[in-house]
């Protein structure tokens, strides 16, 4: 064996010499000048290729010279040839002769060609193997990756064994990037003979259990690449990964998640079998104590998540901060696939950070969005502004956003994303123009409410000037009406007088369709338009060809006396058209619709053939199934299965053996087993995670919320000083630990002083105990003192248990009213949860209202009064007042609840509903901390009463509040609680209540009708009651339903009213035109199409009943 390599090297050695003497016997003598062969690198000239072999001429005279500093001045003139994509391949006999130079950073030169060449100049490479060899063992670490990497680069299968000796040996080097190299290498050689797999799969074990963060990125790929179906390697290595996988670097990151995604599958049950449990839409499962939650699980789930889960899960969300977008989207997608449905919201934020990015990065990450938001709308829904077109968006870019918008819509946001479409179809990009209005039908379809406004806007585009608005438009009318034929004949005879102005085929196909498919329900107008295309036939394209004779068939069934001619003249055409499909169908309809011997049967059933009731067509998303592709691959992108897609498995019945992962040291999980039901933990990993993203958005808000909190103290001076001392404290020490170590971080004078200032105030707030609003319980937001304590948490719960534990033992026993230092400190407190919240961006709750300085609080007014100068807000002439239950005394026991609207400005927000509750005690005792508890949803905006301290039995007492319904009729949700017990109860406002009613004149509000034509008028006839024909009664009427003021009119028969919508301040108008035989057209522009939908309803059942 020996002997035949000491053959092999010497044959070797004697053909490099031979080729190094042909190679000098063929070199040309040059000018000696170095500027010449620097112009022929640097500048254009006449003859390029003559300058550029004469450069490489030059070269490899640099590179035999004796000169190390001219072989290296030559190695970097060659590298740079290259990275400029110039062929060098020619030099490639001169530059392996100094594979074997002592210098160091000329030998890296050279194997930085070598990697490049050695593939395609593998004859000449092979001469040099011994040198390779030999540089395995160089003393250098980046000689000895270098060496394998060329090695494995020559794809030569007889050096086979030699490069799987050379991976064995890197593999146990002592180098981490080497054995990095050598993970690398493995796919190379797998690639040249996959006969090797046994032995590779035995390295790529080996260097699993390496330690390296350097090596885990490499290995898991060559895993991925040579035996993916070997999970039983991971096992042993999961947590180890997991636990490293901060640290590796990026595109690693990328390729582990992937891995462990596909791991975690196979080896963890479904998180998403208890819907009650893991709901997407309970917010409070981020906010309640976790305590409570335990509990609440613990009675209702089976499901417990396996702790390596979970390990996993907490590992990958700080790489959410990552500046690669690879590693977000990986990260995303394994939350996707992997999370219980309350955890994927985490993902969002991250992902909107990445539309910020380049067009290539946003149209991956849009399609990823736009498959999620078909599941999930409510993860993207407080977002949607993100995802609002701009003018220098691509075409692609743009119709992506268009078709996450119309995922988005429902009944509360179709207003505002209707008017969005409506400045899309303005567009000058008409391809984006015609997916628009595809999206305006697919919301008209999905959402019933504003079906008939879509109609109306759509027809509306029938006049628009671009034809392909126009021919689009036909085909979205076309499926519209198969939904609902009955009631739009009117809208087919529009669209026939335009007949003759569309000149788009499959728009001109539409309409004929139409005619033929209800041309009972326009008996006169169908005939007509045959007649039209029967003299333009010959001319039109194939499918308007068709449908022409389609509609002639259907017409000679139903209305023979008048198009049977008509009928046999196109049939007669047809019978010779160039095309065989019309000359086909042409002979099939004539056979099916006209009686002869030939014909049979077939005829008697013509009428159903033809004529039978058709299923309208269903307009779906076209990314409703990419979601059978794992998120972020290149087969979810195309929608159809890539080369190398491995697909994900579905979850296991049953979990399989955990302990297979355990191992000797198992730190990961006694790491983890404490942190199960705490809250502590989760701070601080939040505290990391959201810092970054949200300063800047929280920034403002909890800036005004210190001033304000902190200039609401009283008390004397050193009590604010110390108060200071203890915010900064504790703003620094929350940087780097939960808020459990805050107090630690204080010095000990320090927590003497603040002792001693919390015991004098806790003595001077007994004697005004009763002013207070708050309770021990932090059940409401009731204190007069700071309104930044109305969302009261688990966390705040806890801190305030804390608080009161570092008091004397007797106090603890009292209800302990808070001193305004220590609303100070919980103000803070609040103010650092804000930040930590990363899962829910909901907008802040009403008591935070109360914290923004008088400069914003004037903007926000000037906001409000923005309408136009001539209105003004009034309130209602209308007096009855409608009450409604909101507690039984039978559910409350003992405690009832009622409530009413009274029609006036909420005092608390302009932005809020007022109501009035009404709380009696039936009741033989008394109740005591009568207050408002939990909400839901948790952004609910609600301003709430003060805590009702005793109530006594048989007493009753009305108390104020105000709602933000954000101008939906969607119920308010919350706990009306006891110092003993909690109901749930739910305020549900009539769409009329959210309006406040203005004063106009007749002009203006003609004026700002114009504005709200189109999509955003609804109408309707109704048949009036006798007893409601007079302007008083009908008034009386309209007033009772909605909260609207009464525009002067000098007409009769017309009658106008005026009002806004609360929340947003958009104007409704409402006009009745009474007309004759007890009939009138009751009309309603606003943006709000949804509310103009409702209102138009209740209205209408108003009027028509006596």
């Amino acid at each position: 064996m020996n002997g035949g390599f000491s053959s092999f090297r010497s044959d070797a050695a004697g053909a490099m010499r031979t080729v190094l003497v042909s190679a000098e016997s063929l070199q040309l003598t040059l000018k000696p000048e170095l500027t010449q062969e620097e112009q022929a690198l640097t500048q254009t000239s006449s003859k390029p290729k003559e300058a550029h072999k004469a450069g490489n001429e030059d070269l490899k005279e640099m590179l035999e010279s004796n000169k190390e500093s001219l072989k290296l001045e030559a190695m970097k003139r060659i590298v740079q040839l290259i990275s400029k994509g110039k062929n060098a391949s020619d030099l490639f006999p001169a530059v392996v002769k100094n594979v074997a130079s002592k210098n160091i950073e000329l030998k890296k030169l050279v194997y930085v060609y070598l990697v490049r060449y050695a593939e395609e100049q593998q004859d000449l490479a092979l001469l040099s193997i011994s040198t390779f060899q030999r540089a395995l063992k160089d003393p250098n670490q980046f000689i000895r990756a270098s060496a394998l990497r060329v090695l494995s680069s020559i794809r030569v299968p007889i050096i086979v064994p030699i490069m799987m000796l050379a991976i064995k040996e890197a593999a146990s080097d002592l180098s981490p990037y080497v054995r990095k190299t050598s993970a690398h290498a493995i796919q190379k050689l797998y690639s040249l003979d996959p006969e090797q797999k046994e032995q590779l799969i035995e390295v790529i074990e080996k260097l699993l259990k390496d330690k390296s963060t350097l090596v885990a990125g490499s290995v898991v790929m060559a895993f991925e690449e040579v035996c993916p179906d070997r999970i039983d390697l991971i096992h042993k290595n999961y947590r180890k990964l997991c636990n490293l996988l901060v640290d590796v670097e990026e595109w690693g990151q990328v390729v582990i998640i992937n891995m462990l995604t596909r791991y975690a599958r196979t080896q963890f049950t479904s998180p998403w079998k208890e819907d009650a449990v893991f709901d997407e839409n309970n917010e409070k499962a981020f906010y309640d104590s976790d305590s409570e939650e335990k509990q609440g699980q613990k009675e209702a789930k089976p499901y417990i998540m396996d702790p390596d889960h979970r390990l996993l899960l907490r590992n990958t969300k700080p790489l959410l901060q990552s500046r690669n977008t690879a590693v977000v989207m990986a990260v995303a997608q394994l939350y996707w696939h992997l999370a219980p449905k309350h955890e994927v919201s985490i993902v969002t934020k991250s992902l909107v950070r990445l539309l910020r990015s380049h067009r290539e990065v946003q149209y991956v990450v849009l399609q990823n969005i736009a498959t999620m938001s078909i599941q999930r709308k409510g993860m993207f829904e407080p977002y949607m502004k993100s995802f609002y077109v701009r003018s220098t968006d691509a075409t692609h870019i743009k119709t992506l956003k268009l078709e996450i918008l119309t995922n988005l819509a429902n009944e509360a946001n179709i207003s505002t994303i209707l008017r969005e479409f409506q400045t899309y179809v303005k567009s000058q990009d008409k391809a984006f123009a015609a997916a628009t209005i595809q999206a305006i039908g697919r919301c008209a379809t999905n959402i019933s409410e504003v079906t008939d406004t879509c109609l109306n806007g759509l027809v509306l585009l029938l006049s628009n000037r671009d034809e392909t608005v126009v021919a689009e438009s036909v085909v979205v009318i076309k499926k519209l009406l198969q939904t609902q034929p009955t009631q739009h004949s009117d809208i087919i005879k529009h669209m026939a007088k335009l007949f003759d102005n569309i000149t788009v085929p499959m728009a001109r196909a539409s309409i004929l369709w139409l005619m033929g498919e209800y041309c009972e329900r326009v008996p006169k107008i169908a005939p007509d338009v045959l007649r039209k295309m029967a003299k333009t036939f010959t001319s039109e394209e194939d499918i308007v060809k068709l449908q022409t004779v389609n509609l002639a068939a259907k017409l000679y069934l139903t209305n023979s006396k008048q198009t049977k001619l008509l009928t046999q003249y196109i049939l007669n055409l047809g019978k010779y058209d160039q095309n065989y499909d019309i000359r086909d169908r042409t002979r099939f309809v004539r056979q099916l619709i006209v009686p002869n011997e030939k014909s049979g049967a077939l005829n008697k059933y013509a009428r159903r053939i033809l004529l039978a009731p058709k299923p309208a067509p269903v307009l779906e998303s076209a990314f409703k199934d990419r979601d059978r592709f794992q998120l972020g691959t290149l087969s979810h992108s195309l929608n159809i299965k890539a080369t190398g897609y491995q697909e994900l498995s579905d979850w296991p019945a049953v979990a399989p053996d955990p302990f297979v992962r355990n191992v000797e040291v198992i730190e990961p999980v006694q790491e983890w087993a404490p942190s199960v039901g705490k809250a502590k933990k989760p701070k601080s990993a939040d505290k990391f995670y959201s810092d970054d993203e949200e300063k800047e958005e929280e920034g403002s808000v909890s800036g005004s919320e210190d001033s304000s909190s902190s200039s609401e103290e009283s008390g004397s001076e050193s009590e604010e000083e110390s108060s200071e001392e203890s915010e900064k404290t504790s703003s620094d020490s929350g940087k780097s630990s939960s808020g459990s170590e805050v107090s630690s971080s204080e010095s000990e004078p320090e927590q003497k002083r603040k002792k001693q200032i919390k015991k004098a105030n806790v003595r001077r707030s007994k004697q005004t105990a009763a002013d207070s609003a708050s309770d021990e319980n932090g059940n409401g937001p009731v204190s007069k003192t700071s309104s930044s304590s109305a969302e009261s948490s688990s966390d705040s719960e806890s801190d305030s248990e804390e608080d009161s534990d570092s008091d004397s033992p007797a106090l603890q026993k009292k209800t302990v009213v808070k001193t305004e230092p220590k609303v100070e400190v919980r103000s803070k407190k609040e103010v650092s949860l804000l930040d930590l919240d990363d899962f829910s961006p909901a907008p802040p709750s009403a008591p935070k209202s109360s914290v923004f300085s008088s400069s914003l609080l004037s903007d926000l007014e000037g906001l409000s009064l923005s309408v136009s100068s001539t209105m003004q807000v009034t309130t209602s002439s209308f007096g009855p007042v409608k009450t409604y239950e909101l507690l039984h005394h039978m559910t409350g026991k003992g405690l009832s609840a009622k409530y009413h609207f009274p029609r006036q400005t909420c005092l608390y927000q302009p932005s809020m509903v007022a109501v009035q509750v009404i709380l009696t005690n039936s009741s033989d005792h008394s109740l005591e901390e009568i207050h408002i508890g939990d909400r839901s949803p948790a952004s609910l905006n609600i301003h709430c009463f003060n805590t009702v301290e005793r109530l006594e039995s048989e007493a009753s007492v009305t108390v104020s509040m105000g709602i933000d319904f954000s101008d939906s009729t969607q119920a308010a949700n919350f706990q009306l609680c006891t110092k003993e017990d909690q109901f749930s109860v739910s305020i549900q406002p009539a769409v009329g209540e959210l309006l406040m009613p203005s004063t106009m004149k007749e002009s203006d509000f003609c004026n700002e009708q114009k504005k709200l034509m189109g999509m955003n008028e609804t109408s309707a006839t109704i048949t009036m009651a006798t007893a409601n024909t007079s302007k008083q009664s009908i008034s009386k009427q309209v007033l009772s339903v909605a909260n609207v003021g009464v525009v002067s009119s000098d007409q009769n028969n017309l009658q106008r009213f005026a009002g806004r919508t609360v929340s947003s301040g958009a104007l409704v108008l409402v006009t009745l035109e009474l007309r004759e035989s007890s009939t009138a057209l009751l009309t309603i522009n606003t943006e709000k199409s949804v509310m103009a939908s409702m209102l138009l309803r209740d209205l209408k059942q108003a009027l028509s009943q006596a």
